[in-house]
Formats: structure tokens, C-alpha cells, sequence
């Protein structure tokens, strides 16, 4: 079932890719495996998913000695400051760095045993009281400072979009942060490359390839529901 539906997802991503212009090589699948059991993964892994997300630390240090070593673990959920010396070398991408405070810890801890951290900045376009995150006119303080930074280096932005029976409601959310990230990368702020936008999930994810992410993060869709 994780194949095909695997399979399904990928034809989704091409069809959204030839609608908006733009080149499936550009748009990376997160196969978000929080609180599936490893053989799933394994499943995954062999229909050809390399890049997992996790919610949590402890999943993370789980399932990790458990798959293959070319497999990438992603860390997706919001990560608690005692959390991250835990996991800051067991992942490729920190998508949901929601706080300065957060970023110094990862970068005490980067420092401290020689690593460098790639990390996203977690935005909360919609200001959503149950999300984390910068809101939308924060992000660029929020990067000038975390580019004094030695050892972290911010490769984009990510969003969680709100809940929504229609994608298209999402629309908007994803132009925002899309336009914003195009306004900073054409900054120039150190240490930012700006290459990766993080957004869309199993119900909108199309609409988010449509205008401009680089990583979905698609659960439900590969896995099945919860």
C-alpha cells in the first residue's frame, strides 16, 4: 500500500510541477513517519523515499540506527531547548526553529561539539495561537541575528498551513511566505542561502508546489491515516 500510495503522491507532485512551469528535481518528498511503526518505513525506503519527517526527538532516535544510512531524518515538530542536543547529529534539517532562543541552544550545542546545523525559520503566516513560529513581519530580525551565528547556517523558511477542507483556502498562505522568501533571498543576508521552502502537507501540497515550495511534508498521503 506505502508504494502505490507513494506512487500516487509522486504523479500528484508532476502533474502540479507541469501546471506551475517548474521541474520535479526542484521539489523534494518528506515522508513524514511520525508514530509509524519502522517497517513501514523500510517500505517506503525500498519504493525509493529517502527523506523522513519526525515530529518527535525520540521517534527520531528510534528509527534511526533502525533504516538504512543514506535515509535523511528531518526533524518537522516543534523541538524543546533541552531536546536538542539529543538530536542535532542524527538529522539533515531542523524545519521548525520557531523562536531566537531555540537557535542559540542549537547553536551552544553546534559550537560546543564541533557540527554544523542546517535549520529552517518556522513561520506562522496565518497567526494561528496554536502554531509556533515567527509571524511573517519578524523574519527578517529574526535572520539577521541568527546569522552572527557560526555554526548554523538558515537554508529557508517553513510553514504549517491551518487545517482546511479546500486547498485553495491555503492559497494565499503559501504566496505570502513565497514572496517573502523571494524578498530575503534577494538580500543577501550572511549566512542565509535561502534554497529550501518548506511547505505544504497531505490535503494541499499541490497548491503549495504551485507557488514555490521546494519540501512537502506528506504523512497521511503515503501512510495512511493516524
Amino acid at each position: 500500500m506505502v508504494k502505490e500510495n507513494l506512487m500516487e503522491v509522486r504523479k500528484h507532485m508532476e502533474e502540479a510541477c507541469l501546471r506551475s512551469g517548474r521541474n520535479i528535481d526542484d521539489v523534494t518528498l518528506i515522508a513524514v513517519s511520525k508514530t509509524k511503526p519502522v517497517e513501514m518505513l523500510m517500505e517506503a525506503y525500498e519504493a525509493g523515499a529517502r527523506d523522513f519527517g519526525e515530529n518527535k526527538v525520540q521517534e527520531i532516535l528510534e528509527k534511526r540506527p533502525q533504516i538504512p544510512q543514506d535515509a535523511r531524518f528531518h526533524m518537522i515538530g516543534h523541538l524543546q531547548r533541552n531536546k536538542v542536543r539529543q538530536v542535532i547529529d542524527k538529522v539533515v534539517l531542523i524545519h521548525s526553529v520557531d523562536s531566537l532562543r531555540l537557535a542559540e541552544q542549537i547553536q551552544a550545542e553546534a559550537q560546543k561539539r564541533q557540527l554544523h546545523t542546517d535549520i529552517l525559520l518556522e513561520v506562522n503566516v496565518a497567526r494561528e495561537e496554536s502554531k509556533y513560529g515567527f509571524f511573517l513581519e519578524e523574519v527578517e530580525e529574526a535572520l539577521k541575528e541568527i546569522s552572527q551565528f557560526s555554526h548554523l547556517t538558515v537554508k529557508g523558511l517553513m510553514t504549517i498551513a491551518p487545517f482546511v477542507e479546500d486547498p485553495e483556502e491555503n492559497r494565499d498562505i503559501f504566496k505570502k511566505l513565497s514572496q517573502l522568501f523571494i524578498d530575503i533571498k534577494s538580500k543577501n543576508i550572511d549566512n542565509g542561502t535561502m534554497s529550501v521552502l518548506s511547505m505544504g502537507m497531505t490535503g494541499d501540497y499541490q497548491v503549495a508546489i504551485e507557488e514555490g515550495s521546494t519540501m512537502i511534508r506528506v504523512g497521511t498521503g503515503i501512510f495512511g491515516a493516524r
